[in-house]
């Protein structure tokens, strides 16, 4: 990579860079406090919301469950295998291909997870306008 490949950037773009970043991380720690709050660990709040927030007429297969949490199958099993011991989740199979496994949410990790989520929506909404404002002058100093 030679020198004018890189790009220029000003003191406002780190700024704004940090501004993100540092947003994204409040988030996430206060998210990991509320999920310990409610009894789970911040991976587990994490299974439970890729299998609620999953597309699709049946529940996610583990592969599916892999790609949503960035995690090696063995692992994406391992946390399933925690979850369904602390009776967050269940396995079954797949009707139309046996060799899958699929995983649903039971009533109490329902109930977890809903609890959460209301917390977590409105604490998106409040940091929205601080994004929004990183957004808006990342676009105004694109612009000028």
């Amino acid at each position: 990579m030679n020198g004018e490949d890189v790009l220029k950037l000003s003191p406002e773009d780190y700024e704004n860079l940090l501004a993100f970043r540092t947003s994204l991380r409040r988030f996430l720690h206060w998210s990991e406090t509320q999920a310990r709050a409610a009894g789970l660990t911040p991976a587990q709040h994490q299974l439970l919301l890729a299998v609620k927030g999953h597309r699709g007429a049946q529940g996610p297969a583990i592969g599916d469950l892999a790609g949503y949490l960035m995690l090696r199958h063995h692992s994406t099993v391992e946390l399933v295998d925690r979850a369904e011991a602390a009776g967050l989740v269940e396995r079954w199979g797949d009707d139309a291909d046996a060799r899958v496994t699929r995983v649903r949410l039971t009533a109490v990790g329902e109930a977890r997870l809903a609890s959460l989520a209301k917390a977590h929506l409105d604490e998106l909404r409040s940091l929205a306008p601080v994004l929004d404002t990183v957004v808006a002058r990342w676009a105004g100093q694109a612009r000028g």
